[in-house]
């Protein structure tokens, strides 16, 4: 082989290499990934979802602190929910006459232990509840289920509503 097709020859090796496509690095590609899964799952987490109901319009309020994670019981024009699950009926409630609800108080029961405590000492706790109600709903009903909820134990009760800017009001 003489050097002129010596040089020939490097030069088509060289514009091969150069025309193929170059390879794909894709662990930096799967870091980049990994890290916004992990910074989703953890931006995800920190926000409380409160049950919605299409029923239901919570009253407005100027309160700035976010509620806790609880027991909810979700008082709509036609039902009470506890922790989404259906309870009673808005009627039954309206005609009863005592100022406890049993049928509430027993969904209550189940869900006793799953409730946040706050250990006061002295054998005092506080057992956190949160109450989402249709801003319609009586305040003899309210104030039944307030009532059962004390009833068993739920010493801390907190009202769910609809944040309202201060600006404007």
């Amino acid at each position: 082989m003489s050097s002129q097709s010596r040089r020939n020859f490097r030069r088509d090796q060289r514009t091969a290499r150069a025309k193929r496509a170059p390879g794909m690095n894709l662990v930096s590609l799967m870091d980049i990934f990994t890290i916004l899964v992990f910074f989703l799952l953890v931006s995800q987490s920190s926000v409380q979802e409160i049950p919605k109901d299409d029923n239901l319009k919570l009253p407005e309020s100027l309160a700035q602190t976010p509620p806790e994670e609880t027991v909810t019981v979700m008082i709509a024009r036609d039902r009470i929910l506890v922790q989404n699950k259906a309870v009673i009926e808005m009627d039954k409630v309206l005609n009863s006459s005592g100022e406890l609800l049993p049928a509430v108080q027993n969904a209550l029961q189940k869900e006793l232990g799953k409730v946040v405590v706050k250990d006061l000492g002295a054998n005092d706790k506080l057992q956190n509840i949160n109450i989402v109600g249709d801003r319609s709903v009586p305040f003899s009903v309210l104030q039944k289920v307030m009532k059962s909820c004390t009833d068993m134990g739920y010493t801390r009760i907190s009202l769910a509503v609809l944040q309202k800017s201060a600006v404007g009001s």
